[in-house]
């Protein structure tokens, strides 16, 4: 169930600032298995499920829509798009790579001769096959979003790469939390964010306007079970990550020491993770109004902002018991 609720949604057109497709096939997911949903102003999805104690806590579980992409700030008279980052983009890694716009426009994403300079996006261009100007503004203008293409793949028994892992997979661990609710004590409250790529700007006015009593980021974390890679201390396969910390926050102590408790008493293994820069969706509710108690789960990832983001599952199978786990004791 998880394997395919995580296929069907990396198949979905999202870059920052356009989540309305990702937002609507997690609505066809979860609708059955919760008590309310609405989509706010920034394009955040907030869902919830409510408790059997009307002394319960509230619970807020964060995972973004988004991926990062390219937005097309001109054409040039032969038809070729230059374009621009949204989010974390690596040039060096995108060139040669194919790309594809929300009205299905495919294109390669590829880099111009460089002249002693290093690459940046200001080399990059996408070809979508086009000859002019003219030809090229049937099908896209300035200001449109290609991200890279779909391509889910498996990778042996348990792992599995593709474009937008970060953070669909948890965006799947939050649908199926839903799911797996069985009349909790607590109130759940899932927000599906918008533009985490680009400042984590959704979850920040979704933890205002939901006002929980605590919070959890949900999102992937580096790795470091590579060659030559050996930090952060995460490996694959090795089980979700409880984040010490992040350039965005300190996880709140009583937070971060429930979700190890949880993951004890669900018997699942768990890492501790401390990440020397990035940033998530917990950063935002833990500083939401005046403050409130926040942690994060991490998923461990190969590869992240990348066209192959690898993940393996057993991961996101233990991240959910954990999640059931951490609810259930609040």
């Amino acid at each position: 169930m998880l394997r395919d609720t995580l296929k069907k949604l990396l198949s979905v057109y999202g870059p920052s600032g356009n989540e309305h497709a990702v937002a609507e096939t997690v609505k066809s997911l979860i609708a059955a298995h919760v008590d309310n949903m609405r989509v706010d102003a920034m394009g955040n999805l907030i869902v919830e499920k409510y408790g059997a104690d009307e002394n319960g806590k509230r619970i807020l579980f964060s995972a973004h829509m988004d991926h990062i992409g390219f937005i097309v700030t001109d054409i040039d008279e032969n038809g070729f798009l230059r374009v621009h980052n949204v989010g974390g983009v690596s040039p060096r890694i995108s060139s040669a790579r194919h790309v594809v716009f929300e009205n299905g426009t495919e294109g390669v994403l590829y880099c111009q001769p460089l002249k002693g300079e290093e690459m940046a996006m200001k080399h990059l261009f996408i070809d979508i096959g086009a000859e002019s100007r003219q030809e090229a503004e049937q099908y896209v203008l300035p200001g449109d979003m290609a991200v890279y293409a779909p391509d889910y793949f498996e990778l042996g028994d348990h792992r599995m790469a593709s474009p937008a892992m970060d953070d669909r997979c948890c965006c799947a661990l939050l649908c199926e939390l839903m799911m797996y609710l069985d009349e909790p004590k607590n109130t759940v409250i899932g927000v599906f964010s918008s533009q985490e790529e680009v400042g984590i700007r959704g979850a920040k006015t979704a933890a205002y306007s939901v006002n929980p009593d605590m919070g959890v980021g949900l999102d992937v974390t580096a790795w470091g079970d590579t060659p030559e890679v050996k930090l952060p201390a995460i490996q694959l396969g090795k089980g979700a990550a409880v984040k010490f910390m992040d350039r965005s926050m300190i996880a709140t102590p009583a937070v971060r020491d429930a979700l190890l408790q949880a993951a004890a008493d669900a018997g699942v293994p768990v890492q501790r993770e401390v990440l020397p820069f990035g940033g998530q969706d917990g950063s935002a509710i833990q500083h939401t109004r005046s403050g409130v108690p926040a942690g994060c789960l991490s998923i461990p990832c190969r590869y992240v902002h990348s066209p192959a983001e690898v993940i393996d599952l057993r991961d996101l199978e233990g991240a959910l018991r954990i999640l059931l786990k951490f609810v259930e004791n609040v």
